[in-house]
Parts: structure tokens; C-alpha cells; sequence
């Protein structure tokens, strides 16, 4: 279909993207829809962030049973770099009852939303972060930057054209990948199984891992969301 229109500022460009835890027992996920400013709801294109999936990874790789803080550090690293989205637009959407329409075109292009995402999407942050904490041996919080910078480096080449400026403070570049994990026209239809089968392999790990039935109905609702977005999406635009 017809791309989204560019926007002017250095760092608006990047296009509206898809809304874009035995510590598992405590968390649970939701997820965020893409809204295009030129679709209604139930017009907008099968865009989701893939939130979950950087959960399932980061505990994947990350998480261990009975370390119940290490557990959650791993989770809240795959969850922060997203995190100010998912605050930003659940206010603007249901404390101020901003548009849907106003949200997903025009705040989420401002330059001050834009920073924000600036600052929560970069390699030198989370690096610095992690590096600071190696060196005082705090070790939750090197598994948060881990998990942080595991998401990053996921997302770096799987977004065509609504990627982030991974590497300020230093530069404002965005690298727009010739691939991406929910945009049909660059090849999603190959990338998005893949993903979907990672995530079904790596939830079938974790509930070997967590044997308790509150951490594998968790794991269970992680990949459920992951695999069936369409249902949230219902939930969300319907309260909007």
C-alpha cells in the first residue's frame, strides 16, 4: 500500500509504528496497537510491536528459576526501551482522552515524544548503564542493560522505516533496514513466521524451566498475546 508521508523534523520520520514475568508469576504483559493516521481501527494493517517477543527472548536468555530478582531485572530490561511509549499513549489515550488520530499522527511525530524515544532506544545509554554497573558488581542491574541492549540489538534490523536513532547522543542517524518484522512490503511475510517460531520455541523452554503453574500460565499469556495481537487490538481501540 501506499507509504506514509515524511515528516520534516530530522528525527519525525520514522513512521507510526505497531504499539511501535520464578518472578514471572508476578508480571503480565499487554500490548499496544498501531494506529496509521490515514486508517481507522479496524482498517489499520496487521502492525503490533513486538513487545512480548523481546519478553520471551530477554527471559529466554536472561531469566532463572528460584532467582526471583534476576528474573524480574531480565524482564524490565525487555520492557524499557518501550516502556515510554506504552505510558505516553495509555495517558494521552485514557487520562486525557486525546484521540486515537491525534495520538498516532501527530503526538507520536512531535519532537519532545520523538527525544523521549531518542533517549530510551540507545545503544550508548544502555551500554554506559551496564558498564557502570558491571564495574560495582550490581548484578541486576547489568542483566537490566543486557536485556535492554538485547532488545535494541533485535530491533535495529527489523524496522524498514520506523526505527530509532540508536545511537544518540552521538548521532541522530536511523538505519532503515531492507527488512522488517511486521511490514508486509519488506518481507514480513518471511520474517514474521520466524519470529512467531522463535517465540513458540523459546516459551516451550521457559515452562521446562518454570515448573510452577503461575509462571507457565504467565509464559503461556506472554505467547498468546504474541500470536494472536488482533484481540488487543479490539480491546484497546474499543476503550479508546
Amino acid at each position: 500500500g501506499p507509504r506514509q508521508p515524511r515528516h520534516d523534523h530530522r528525527l519525525a520520520h520514522i513512521r507510526a509504528r505497531p504499539l511501535d514475568h520464578d518472578g514471572f508469576r508476578h508480571i503480565a504483559l499487554p500490548a499496544l496497537p498501531c494506529y496509521g493516521s490515514r486508517h481507522t481501527p479496524w482498517q489499520a494493517r496487521g502492525e503490533r510491536l513486538n513487545t512480548p517477543a523481546h519478553v520471551i527472548f530477554a527471559a529466554a536468555a536472561f531469566a532463572k528459576p528460584l532467582d526471583r530478582r534476576r528474573t524480574c531485572a531480565a524482564v524490565a530490561g525487555a520492557l524499557a526501551p518501550d516502556l515510554s511509549l506504552y505510558l505516553m499513549v495509555s495517558a494521552s489515550l485514557y487520562i486525557w482522552q486525546i484521540s486515537p488520530e491525534v495520538v498516532f499522527g501527530e503526538l507520536y511525530f512531535s519532537p519532545a515524544w520523538q527525544q523521549v524515544f531518542a533517549i530510551d532506544n540507545s545503544f550508548f545509554v544502555w551500554g554506559a548503564l551496564g558498564a557502570v554497573a558491571w564495574w560495582f558488581q550490581a548484578r541486576h542491574i547489568t542483566i537490566l542493560a543486557a536485556s535492554a541492549l538485547m532488545h535494541l540489538a533485535l530491533d535495529f534490523p527489523l524496522h524498514h522505516d520506523d526505527g530509532r536513532p540508536h545511537f544518540w547522543p552521538v548521532s541522530d542517524w536511523v538505519f532503515e533496514s531492507p527488512v522488517s518484522y511486521w511490514d508486509r512490503s519488506a518481507h514480513a511475510s518471511v520474517i514474521g513466521p520466524v519470529e512467531m517460531a522463535l517465540c513458540a520455541v523459546f516459551c516451550l523452554i521457559l515452562m521446562r524451566r518454570y515448573t510452577s503453574l503461575r509462571s507457565r500460565v504467565v509464559i503461556a499469556a506472554l505467547g498468546l498475546v504474541q500470536l494472536a495481537p488482533v484481540f488487543i487490538w479490539m480491546f484497546v481501540f474499543a476503550s479508546a
